[in-house]
């Protein structure tokens, strides 16, 4: 078959509709100014995906931390907290007692005793005490001396200072004793506690 060289004038109309219809791979940039051709419909966006639950987001030291230290909670000193019980006694009598106007009917003097037998004495001498129908008593416990060197942990100054209202606070003693408070000045002040007993029945 011989091989044709001449193109046809109707192959040659069908090549230009064809060729005008096609859009170039690399298009040349438009001159500004140039009014941009109408935009095909845009195909839909898909659908956006999920986080990924396991993806870590971005994290630096110190960025949960507040930015102001924290106050510490600090106990209140020993004054403080029997100062700050309620009233359970007749508000007039306390005034009078906290000022050193009522004479205490019994004293007991725990001034250099240890622990083992400063309980023991105390619980008796309150027992006692109430038996007898006395309301106002004095326990003489002294301010403590201070030691030398405190060390890493500081104990608190006056061991039966601090025990006294705590055993006061408990049984036997906690169901006959109506009121705890430091003593006048007149009557020994910080190193002495007034302790005001319920009638007995």
């Amino acid at each position: 078959m011989a091989r044709r060289r001449k193109v046809t004038g109707e192959e040659l109309e069908l090549w230009r509709r064809v060729a005008a219809r096609a859009e170039r791979l690399h298009p040349a940039p438009k001159p500004e100014g140039a009014v941009p051709p109408l935009l095909r419909k845009s195909k839909p966006k898909p659908p956006p995906m999920a986080e990924d639950p396991f993806r870590l987001e971005a994290f630096h030291l110190g960025q949960t931390a507040p930015t102001q230290p924290a106050r510490h909670d600090l106990q209140p000193g020993l004054a403080d907290r029997i100062g700050s019980q309620p009233v359970q006694m007749d508000h007039k009598a306390f005034t009078r007692m906290k000022r050193g106007k009522l004479v205490p009917d019994a004293r007991l003097d725990l001034h250099g005793m240890r622990l083992d037998r400063a309980h023991p004495a105390l619980t008796r001498f309150i027992l006692t005490s109430h038996a007898a129908g006395h309301r106002l008593v004095l326990v003489i416990t002294g301010k403590g001396k201070r030691s030398q060197d405190d060390g890493p942990i500081p104990t608190p100054r006056g061991v039966l200072r601090h025990n006294v209202p705590q055993w006061l606070g408990m049984p036997p003693l906690s169901q006959i004793v109506l009121q705890v408070a430091q003593a006048h000045i007149t009557h020994g002040g910080e190193g002495a506690y007034y302790v005001y007993l319920r009638r007995s029945r």
